[in-house]
């Protein structure tokens, strides 16, 4: 026959483990939930609402109390999924690359930040602070630093 066994620490603390081998963890000061499975995977629940998976390849999953959840991978690569939809990707070079809900995107470098429309316009701000916008109509603007049309390829 098997059986949970439990221990109650003097701290408050508590551990159990399941007759599958299941360990459940509970830290009374931090009020936080630390449960083991056998096949690896380490659940923690806060006091807070949030949770965090760590899975046996090094993956870990943040699934914080506003519901958004950020996914880190062993390559160093993050994701995190916002409750409107909103998901943003950071690659291990640091470029960021965001998608809203509205089907724009826009991707962040070290040289620069370009927004991309559903309409297929595309603007790019560089680090110098010149702005491009390429419409689909083939038309370009350049803007300076300062807003300054430096051109325009109206069609």
């Amino acid at each position: 026959m098997l059986t949970t066994v439990t221990i109650t620490f003097f701290n408050g603390d508590v551990k159990q483990v399941m007759p599958d081998q299941t360990v459940i963890y509970y830290y009374a000061d931090a009020k936080t939930t630390h449960t083991t499975y056998s096949n690896g995977l380490e659940v923690l629940q806060f006091s807070n609402g949030q949770i965090e998976k760590h899975y046996p390849d090094g993956k870990k999953e943040i699934t914080f109390p506003d519901q958004t959840i950020k996914n880190l991978f062993t390559d160093g690569q993050e994701e995190s999924i916002f409750p409107d939809g909103t998901i943003v990707r950071i690659q291990r070079d640091g470029s960021k690359t965001i998608e809203f809900n509205n089907g724009q995107r826009e991707l962040h470098t070290s040289q620069f930040k370009r927004r991309e429309y559903p309409d297929g316009t595309v603007k790019t701000v560089y680090m110098n602070g010149q702005q491009e916008t390429k419409y689909v109509s083939g038309r370009v603007r350049v803007k300076d630093k300062d807003g300054n049309i430096i051109m325009d390829t109206k069609l």
